[in-house]
């Protein structure tokens, strides 16, 4: 047996403070396969190095593994401070001073460029993709005095059948429950499409892997029985996978009569009212939805295969049903110009109640298909280091002009947020009056019936 020392390295609280379910998995297996693990949370513990050394020394473990949930915030009007390697290379090497045993990185951040991570950080190891199994083994070969490769390659993508229950820690539980009112969840790993920005294909694979809608609900159970957990957002890239998974999983937690609310992230594409009727009996209280674009060319230049009046359709449905909605849509992409931004403006007032993020150029990831995008319209060449944040803004308008617009259009909307940052004020407001959860949904005023 040895002893893992988990880190979850993740601070940021916008919009909400994000329970470390990554963590959580790859602990479950750790622990299943008869490893004793402790999981230590770096935003819980207030960015305190104390408490860790002090923790560290008692528990004297094997190895140190850190999870890194994301690289930056995507958001391209934010400074140097949400780039979050630069606190994770401070952390890595605060460890060094306090114990000679392996440092280990993992999580999907790690896995969008795994090499370039690593020898930032100067960590001993860097896992990429799925870690059930990739970890256990890593710790097996240690123990064994083997010697590893630094960059440990991902294995062949598990079942859903096979995801490793999370075990969750009580302690951090208690803070996740009290700051934002939710844990979180995954029903299935991947994602079938292929918008051009994205990095889940590459991340969890090019199909959906779907989990037995039993095991889901009896993760459910557990929460509720044994945390107390009432609220939980489920962290699927798509929840309504076009199989209809998702709809067997609503009937399982009907039929079981779980009492627990619910979000996720959707595709604003093929729900109508009664599929949200049949969600809304299993718990759902809010949607997500990946809109992505302002304009059916813009859509087009992502590679979303979507079109407005998909949107239209499924955001009116959500209406109908007084269900919020808060659609994510990132401006200036490919083949944006003036006349789609003015379009778009147009469109973002056709959603009515619903609530709207905007954002401002699009991250580019390396391997994504807007890399190349990016490489052929001069923005980066093929040598550009994707370490820190670089974006995509179309050649066909100036930024600039596109972010004024996007601020008078939405000036005095209590549901219309650019930037982003504007949304964190409201979300500060609100905290202020005892408001925990996504806090959007509250901005959604439907008539009354």
């Amino acid at each position: 047996m040895s002893r893992v020392f988990f880190i979850s390295s993740n601070t940021a609280t916008d919009p909400y403070p994000v329970y470390p379910l990554g963590m959580a998995v790859v602990s479950g297996a750790l622990a299943q396969a008869g490893h004793e693990v402790r999981q230590y949370d770096w935003l819980v513990a207030g960015n305190d190095l104390t408490p860790m050394f002090a923790q560290l020394q008692g528990f004297a473990p094997d190895l140190v593994a850190i999870s890194i949930r994301n690289i930056d915030n995507v958001d391209s009007l934010s400074g140097e401070d949400a780039w979050y390697l630069r606190n994770i290379k401070e952390l890595v090497a605060a460890l060094r001073t306090q114990m000679q045993v392996p440092i280990a990185v993992g999580g999907p951040a790690l896995t969008i460029m795994p090499e370039a991570i690593a020898a930032y950080l100067e960590v001993d190891h860097a896992v990429v993709g799925e870690g059930e199994r990739s970890m256990p083994a890593l710790v097996e070969a240690l123990a064994a005095g083997k010697t590893m490769p630094c960059v440990i390659q991902r294995r062949e993508p598990l079942g859903g059948d096979d995801f490793a229950s999370p075990l969750f820690e009580p302690s951090l539980v208690r803070y996740y429950i009290e700051n934002s009112g939710m844990l979180n969840l995954q029903t299935k790993r991947g994602c079938a499409y292929r918008c051009s920005y994205c990095s889940y294909p590459h991340l969890e694979g090019k199909s959906f892997r779907v989990r037995n809608p039993r095991l889901v609900v009896d993760e459910l159970e557990r929460l509720q029985h044994e945390h107390g957990v009432e609220r939980v957002f489920f962290t699927d890239s798509v929840f309504n996978d076009p199989q209809g998974h998702y709809l067997e999983l609503c009937e399982e937690m009907i039929r079981r009569e779980v009492d627990v609310q619910w979000a996720a992230f959707f595709r604003p594409q093929g729900m109508g009212r009664a599929e949200l009727a049949l969600m809304k009996r299993a718990g759902l209280y809010a949607l997500e939805l990946g809109t992505d674009a302002g304009a059916d060319k813009t859509l087009a230049g992502i590679n979303k295969n979507l079109t407005y009046a998909d949107i239209f359709a499924v955001n009116q449905a959500c209406l109908d049903e007084h269900l919020p909605a808060a659609h994510y849509v990132m401006f200036g992409g490919p083949d944006e110009d003036e006349g789609t931004v003015r379009e778009a403006l147009g469109n973002m007032e056709k959603l009515g109640a619903s609530v709207v993020f905007a954002f401002s150029g699009i991250r580019i990831h390396p391997g994504a298909p807007l890399h190349q995008r990016a490489i052929d319209d001069a923005i980066v060449d093929a040598e550009t280091s994707l370490l820190k944040p670089v974006y995509y803004f179309s050649p066909s308008v100036d930024h600039h002009w596109m972010e004024a617009e996007l601020t008078r259009s939405f000036a005095g909307h209590k549901t219309r947020i650019f930037p982003p940052a504007e949304g964190l004020k409201r979300v500060a407001v609100m905290n202020g009056f005892g408001f925990r959860g996504l806090l959007w949904d509250k901005l959604v005023r439907f008539p009354k019936v």
